[in-house]
């Protein structure tokens, strides 16, 4: 036994290095935060930025067309006819049903 202690070398002997290779595994892997936590924690924190970026986008285009809603009468006729098939008294209306594509199978 005494051979074998022997054969190790002097700084793998050492035990603050042998504590601190130690607190660090228990870190990376052991911990509530470990390192895969974070890494999930980057991507989701991504993922909702994009989604933030994309709500704001749309937030603005909605207000944009609140707003020509509001002061214009040719949109809101436009926006009437496209949104709520809405026609004059003299027109007529007809209705294409969009093709849906088939199921794979």
């Amino acid at each position: 036994m005494k051979q074998l202690l022997d054969r190790i070398p002097g700084w793998l002997k050492n035990k603050f290095l042998l504590t601190g290779v130690a607190f660090g595994i228990i870190l990376l892997f052991f911990d509530r935060n470990d390192l895969f936590t974070q890494i999930d924690r980057a991507q989701e924190l991504n993922n909702l930025e994009k989604s933030k970026k994309y709500y704001r986008e749309e937030t603005e285009k909605q207000r944009k067309e609140l707003k020509a809603l509001k002061n214009d009468p040719a949109a809101l006729e436009k926006y009437a006819r496209e949104k709520y098939l809405m026609k004059r008294d003299d027109e007529d209306l007809f209705l294409i049903p969009e093709k849906k594509p088939a199921p794979a199978q």
